[in-house]
């Protein structure tokens, strides 16, 4: 596809997506996440050739324009639409496919220093809505939707959509899952767990220091 033909489509998509949008004018010179997508194809094109300095450039420049970070190694489809978008960061090694939609705040990051494949694939159709957190190298399927202040650490089938913090399949072809899997005030919580243990250990020591005074006391002085 020819450069200008992609620009174009750049904008259709967004007359597509926002209802807000009144002109080509006023989207061209005011819409952010367009500037963020714009820039980050040029950045993109430097990188592939291995300016990877210029590259960088290009992109924080973006960022401080924009609110908008995208790492030039990422690879993103057509018709990308970035809503409003202040606060969003896009990976080095994220993929995103055709017709992605995602909101403001959303992170596409990673989960540590690795190196190779550490950032979410996004296929076609699939949304993330304001505030979540994709992470890893995780996969989130066509047509999915993940749901707003979600946290995703693994793979999320084609057809889904998910809410929660760790993020859960709550719908899946238009069925809902299991009741069971809808208590979200039952998530999980490691910390409070630990405690839990941490005390059940601490009332385990004192029971056998109780049990080694009663001895002591008994005129018996081996511990």
């Amino acid at each position: 596809m020819g450069l200008f033909k992609m620009l174009k489509e750049d904008v259709s998509v967004v007359f597509d997506q926002d209802p807000a949008a009144r002109t080509h004018f006023e989207v061209i010179l005011t819409y952010s996440g367009l500037h963020a997508i714009w820039a980050h194809r040029v950045a993109h094109a430097c990188f592939k050739k291995k300016f990877f300095f210029l590259a960088r450039v290009i992109s924080q420049v973006s960022r401080f324009f924009t609110g908008i970070e995208i790492h030039p190694g990422a690879k993103i489809g057509r018709r990308f639409f970035i809503d409003h978008g202040m606060g969003v960061v896009i990976g080095e090694t994220c993929e995103i496919g055709d017709n992605v939609t995602i909101f403001q705040g959303v992170t596409l990051g990673g989960t540590g220093k690795e190196k190779g494949k550490r950032h979410p694939t996004l296929l076609d159709n699939s949304l993330v809505a304001t505030g979540a957190k994709v992470l890893g190298s995780i996969t989130i399927g066509q047509n999915s939707k993940v749901g707003a202040g979600s946290v995703v650490l693994h793979d999320v089938p084609n057809n889904s959509t998910v809410v929660g913090i760790p993020g859960r399949v709550v719908v899946q072809d238009g069925v809902k899952v299991r009741e069971k899997d809808l208590d979200h005030h039952k998530l999980p919580d490691p910390v409070y767990d630990r405690l839990v243990g941490l005390e059940q250990e601490i009332m385990r020591l004192h029971k056998e220091l109780d049990e080694l005074k009663g001895v002591k006391s008994n005129g018996d002085t081996r511990l």
